[in-house]
């Protein structure tokens, strides 16, 4: 199994070119179809909604999703990190997981690592890095030991810790800790604004970036100028990728379904006037313009929908394409009706 995901996920791109299949590279690896299903709460994957959404993913294509278990630390200063009622429980993961696999999804962990309120984990610059960094490796291989245990088919080692990413020692030894609990694939989920950072990628099998390029300086629903905004993007990713000899996967993408989305990918709340139009012109112009890339790996969209009573944004303003244009262009794209590969 791994041997195959392997190929799926790893390897070094030559060209920008693209084949006529909207499922895999010309050289015939696939391309991963992905939607995040995070958890805000300890018993969210536990939820009556977990089955409906898995049910639903699976009926747009996708033929993955990711989980994204969450500790926190109170300060970016601080030098450990700890779980809360935010936390999904370990049993809840495996029990999602399962649930997963057996309607046939492959299942990425992503673990991620936040702090209070709106701050942002890439500001985290704990006073002791050596500390933090021990504190990290029980964090993540605890999560590498969950993923082996139930099957999971690939594994984030970090997810935009900016503040700390440049540690190319520390980041090897975490990347050996996770080898040694786990055999499958790995990654790390950096920042667009940070991948040309991360000094470790070929200790890693594939490029994760979490893909939030702005892509326009007004609000467009035009799909033809957000494929124009992607190409000097996607030439750039085409020479990363072949300079480290890894493919690049969208660890995250994604888009609220609010006027100006497109300005500013990385805002939950850029307006407060829907615009369902404008996040599926934004969805189409991603796919339109990677898939078939023989050095891109796939997307994890960001993100299926709210739990009940989460206190997140509103659903008809939210990231989750459910029940929106943005859905049916992914039905499209990934061809739903196909089924399985």
């Amino acid at each position: 199994m791994v041997a195959v995901l392997l190929a799926v996920v790893s390897g070094c791109a030559t060209t920008d070119g693209e084949s006529g299949s909207p499922d895999t590279g010309k050289d015939g690896r696939a391309t991963l179809r992905g939607i995040t299903l995070p958890a805000w709460n300890r018993t969210d994957y536990d939820s009556p909604a977990a089955a409906r959404y898995l049910r639903d993913i699976r009926a747009t294509g996708a033929q993955w999703i990711t989980l994204t278990p969450t500790w926190y630390q109170n300060r970016v200063t601080d030098t450990s990190m700890h779980r809360t009622e935010e936390t999904a429980s370990d049993a809840s993961m495996r029990r999602i997981t399962a649930r997963a696999h057996a309607l046939g999804l492959k299942v990425m962990i992503k673990p991620h690592v936040d702090l209070p309120g709106d701050e942002d984990r890439a500001e985290i610059r704990p006073r002791d890095r050596g500390e933090w960094f021990t504190a990290y490796r029980r964090f993540i291989t605890h999560y590498a030991a969950l993923a082996a245990d139930t099957g999971v088919e690939q594994f984030a080692v970090g997810t935009e810790l900016a503040g700390v990413s440049g540690d190319v020692t520390a980041w090897r030894k975490v990347v050996e800790a996770v080898r040694d609990r786990y055999d499958g694939p790995l990654t790390y989920a950096a920042n667009y604004d940070e991948y040309r950072k991360v000094r470790f990628w070929k200790d890693l099998d594939v490029i994760g970036i979490d893909a939030y390029w702005p892509l326009s300086e007004a609000p467009t629903e035009d799909t033809a100028v957000l494929r124009r905004a992607w190409k000097p993007i996607r030439e750039e990713l085409a020479a990363f990728s072949h300079e480290q000899g890894r493919r690049v996967l969208f660890t995250e993408a994604g888009y609220v379904s609010q006027r100006g989305a497109t300005t500013a990918p990385y805002s939950w709340t850029v307006s407060g006037r829907p615009a369902p139009d404008e996040q599926a012109a934004a969805y189409r112009a991603l796919l339109d313009s990677f898939t078939g890339r023989d050095w891109w790996a796939g997307v994890c969209w960001w993100m299926w929908d709210d739990w009940p009573d989460s206190g997140e944004t509103p659903a008809r303003l939210a990231y989750t394409p459910h029940g929106k244009p943005a859905e049916g262009v992914l039905r499209e794209k990934w061809g739903a009706a196909r089924g399985t590969e």
